[in-house]
């Protein structure tokens, strides 16, 4: 915090925020930080901070950088707090950005277990279930577990307060054939995970799918996102994978009325 010469409306000093971040921190860093820095503004008091600079490198903590932070053009409209961690935490991750990293994603590395129980997931006899977690401290994709699981007992492997990945080897029929689809299944439980959890799991997933199919020739035949496990069935999954296909309906004619036989005879009533 750097106090101005100004004054605010109720007298007292206004104050400029600084938000320290390097590109090379770790992303947890980052995240946490940019997680509290409405709570210290809330806290500080809103109404005393007239402006912010956010830096990356000591060159930007100059005047001249806050006179360059003045003079671009457009000015944000005001955010709410929620509205600016979200943005904060957005602009974290994208500024994380590495030569395994894509713009608005973040790699982050698988540990050998996960490795090995992917690897394994198309032909091993032993599971047809991986549940992965990433690990925040760690900064690293872990196995959670790997077992055989029936389609009937999947959505209770689905947790009710926090996000994971999912890898399903889908043993099914169609036409009358057996089939296997591999199918990623994204699980998000809403609000009541983190808002740093949703936006790393977010960000990742993309890397992720990649290196299952670059890296460990890991095809995905369907990918899905769900928020509970409710919903996951036999049936939902057989739909996701062969939807059923709607015929238009033939257009109902109205009948053709009988050819006209001439104008209509006048019968007169007798008195």
């Amino acid at each position: 915090m750097y106090r101005l010469d100004a004054k605010n409306e109720t007298g007292g000093y206004s104050w400029l925020l600084i938000s320290w971040s390097p590109d090379d921190s770790p992303i947890r860093q980052k995240m946490l930080y940019a997680s509290t820095k409405a709570t210290l503004k809330h806290e500080f008091g809103r109404g005393q901070i007239k402006e912010e600079l956010h830096a990356t490198t000591p060159e930007e903590v100059v005047l001249s950088g806050l006179m360059k932070q003045r003079s671009a053009a457009g000015t944000p409209a005001p955010l709410t707090p929620r509205e600016e961690e979200l943005s904060d935490l957005s602009a974290g991750l994208v500024s994380a950005t590495c030569g395994s990293q894509l713009l608005g994603s973040v790699a982050i590395p698988l540990v050998e277990a996960a490795v090995r129980a992917l690897q394994a997931l198309k032909t091993d006899s032993q599971h047809n279930y991986v549940k992965l977690k990433i690990d925040i401290p760690a900064e690293q994709i872990v196995l959670d577990s790997s077992e055989m699981v029936p389609v009937a007992a999947l959505g209770s492997k689905v947790p009710k307060d926090s996000a994971r990945y999912h890898l399903f080897r889908f043993d099914y029929t169609h036409e009358g054939r057996p089939h296997q689809a591999i199918m990623f299944i994204y699980s998000m439980p809403g609000y009541s995970c983190p808002v740093k959890e949703r936006m790393l799991y977010s960000a990742s997933k993309g890397p992720f799918l990649e290196t299952l199919e670059q890296k460990l020739s890991l095809k995905v035949d369907k990918k899905l996102e769900i928020e509970s496990g409710e919903d996951l069935s036999y049936e939902y999954l057989y739909e996701e994978l062969h939807p059923k296909t709607t015929l238009p309906r033939p257009r109902f004619e109205k009948p053709k009325g009988p050819p006209n036989r001439g104008a209509k005879r006048i019968t007169k009533s007798q008195q």
